[in-house]
Order: structure tokens, then C-alpha cells, then sequence
């Protein structure tokens, strides 16, 4: 999630842009006025029109402003003619931006977000993601089905399938993943593969292996220094757009673990927020492993998705092995 004084400071940015520009602009201007004295008569001609067609407008005169704007279009073209015969571009002293479209504001003229602003905001969002590159290279542009046959593949097919519903219903339709089977076999892959497309969509995400998290939450949890810590964390936690959390199962359980998982669960479904898990043990050893009120919990607000099939990443080094 983005907090406001993170946003402000987006905001910021453009306003040193805007500073560097003028900046830029006001070079430009001194150098051109030094080496073309003829142009800076020019801009000290507009001035003096603007003075004086004004006061023509204050004393009645209709055609002032008609016969100051024809005025103007003749210095303009003057100017942008005298700047080229002295191999000047003709747009160098024209107003600088790094966006053009937004006018290095952030923002277009109907108020919304351009796509300049976007684009930190969704980069931002990235950078806090925990994915760590991970969508550079696992996203469903590299999806491929040719490690699965017969039953795998069917699997395959059909998880694949809810992943791209996932994304197409995102944040207009709450739904919830939990992906498990065998190792290596490609569940990670396709929550990184979501992870990439809401992330694009401007949501905010957060990955985490199982372990991690629930270290985080021990470290934080029981250091009485960490409070304001562990607030920030469990906001991030259960507020983000989309909660990944990867290789459940894995972790040491005991009964903090499994108060915290349940605890996390029930505050993301209260607030209608998407979670997908992914777990190499079956659905007993999951609810043998955790609370039944936890396993009760996933049965009943996730789509379940098994996926099974060779491991692919020692498929993958096999081959590399043999070349």
C-alpha cells in the first residue's frame, strides 16, 4: 500500500523537475539574448503590445484584442524564424517538460492520473511487493505447458484458467486462491503470474514464503520496542490489495503460528481482500498440520486448486546438465 507521505513524495519529485526545467529554460534564454540581441528585442516587444493593447481594451477599443493576437502571431513566427536562420531549433526557447502530456504535474487536464504517474506509483508498488524481479521472468508470457501430459496437464489447464479469471475480476469480484500438490510444479509461478497483472492494474501486493512471514510477525510480536513495527506491518499485511502467501506448510507451526494464519485469514475476508496460498502437502496433511477451524476456513473461501506433475525446476536442470 501507498502511504500519503510516500505519494508526496512522488509528488515532490515532479516539482524538482518543474524547477530543473525552468531552470533549464532560464539558460537557454541568457544565451540566446547574449548571442542574438535582435531576439530579445523581439521579446521586449511583446511586452510592450500587451501593454499596450491593454490599455486600448480599458478605453472601449473592440478590435484590441483581435489585433493584438495577430500581433503576436507575427512575433512568434519572427522569433521562431530568427532562431532557425542561427541554427537554433526553433522550439529552444519553448517551455521545457520531461511529460508533455501532464506538463511534469502528474496529473492530465481532466484531472486524472497520466501515465507518468502511474508508472511510479505501479514501479513504487513493485518495490514493495517482497517479489524481488521474480515477475521479470515468471509471468504468464512465459507460461508453458509442456511439462504436463494426461492428468498434470488437465490440472494444469484448469489452474491456469482460474489464475486468468483472477485477474480479469480483480477488484470487482472478491475470490480467493489456494494452489497445492507437488513440488516444483508450478504454483508459484502462476501466483507470481497474477502477482505481475495486479500489480499492473495499480494494485498493491505483498509475497511472502510462509516462513518469513511468521518470523516477522514472531520478531515484531515479541520485542516490546517493535509495537509501532508491528502495527505498520499487520496494516500492510491485511490491507494490501493482494496477499500472496507461498509454500505454506513449510514453517514450524505451533500455536502461535496457527493463531496468526487464522487471525491473518479472518481480517483479509472481513475486509473483502485477496489471498492466494500455496502448499506442497495435501489437504490432510494440511488439516492435520493446522486448526481445523483453520482448514474449515480455507475449504470454505477458496477456490481450490490442485496441481500436480514432475518438478520442473530439476526437469530444467537435468537438460542443462546433459548440454
Amino acid at each position: 500500500m501507498i502511504t500519503n507521505s510516500q505519494y508526496q513524495t512522488i509528488i515532490s519529485e515532479y516539482e524538482k523537475e518543474q524547477t530543473k526545467n525552468r531552470h533549464l529554460l532560464s539558460e537557454r534564454r541568457s544565451e540566446v539574448f547574449a548571442a542574438l540581441p535582435s531576439y530579445k528585442e523581439l521579446e521586449e516587444s511583446v511586452s510592450s503590445l500587451c501593454v499596450a493593447q491593454g490599455r486600448k481594451l480599458l478605453t472601449g477599443d473592440t478590435q484590441a484584442l483581435d489585433e493584438m493576437k495577430q500581433r503576436m502571431r507575427e512575433l512568434a513566427r519572427r522569433k521562431k524564424q530568427l532562431l532557425k536562420e542561427n541554427d537554433y531549433p526553433e522550439d529552444y526557447l519553448d517551455p521545457i517538460y520531461t511529460c508533455p502530456d501532464c506538463k511534469d504535474t502528474g496529473y492530465l487536464p481532466d484531472h486524472s492520473k497520466c501515465h507518468c504517474l502511474q508508472e511510479k506509483l505501479v514501479a513504487l508498488l513493485y518495490e514493495q511487493s517482497g517479489l524481488n524481479g521474480q515477475t521479470e521472468t515468471e509471468n504468464f508470457k512465459h507460461l508453458s505447458m509442456e511439462y504436463y501430459a494426461g492428468e498434470d496437464l488437465v490440472r494444469f489447464q484448469k489452474a491456469v484458467a482460474s489464475a486468468q479469471k483472477f485477474v480479469s475480476d480483480f477488484g470487482s469480484h472478491y475470490h480467493n486462491l489456494f494452489f497445492y500438490g507437488t513440488v516444483g510444479t508450478g504454483k508459484s509461478f502462476l501466483s507470481y503470474c497474477i502477482a505481475k497483472e495486479v500489480l499492473d492494474l495499480g494494485k498493491s501486493v505483498k509475497y511472502f514464503s510462509a516462513g518469513v512471514l511468521f518470523d516477522t510477525l514472531s520478531e515484531y510480536t515479541f520485542r516490546s520496542n517493535e509495537k509501532d513495527a508491528l502495527s505498520q506491518f499487520c496494516d500492510a499485511l491485511y490491507g494490501c490489495d493482494l496477499l500472496i502467501i507461498d509454500d505454506l506448510g513449510t514453517e514450524l507451526v505451533n500455536s502461535f503460528v496457527a493463531s496468526e494464519l487464522f487471525h491473518c485469514l479472518n481480517e483479509r475476508h472481513l475486509r473483502q481482500k485477496a489471498t492466494i496460498i500455496s502448499s506442497n502437502i495435501s489437504l490432510e496433511e494440511f488439516r492435520d498440520h493446522y486448526s481445523e477451524r483453520i482448514f474449515s476456513r480455507i475449504t470454505s473461501n477458496f477456490e481450490l486448486l490442485k496441481i500436480t506433475g514432475p518438478d520442473i525446476r530439476m526437469y530444467k536442470k537435468r537438460i542443462a546438465n546433459r548440454k
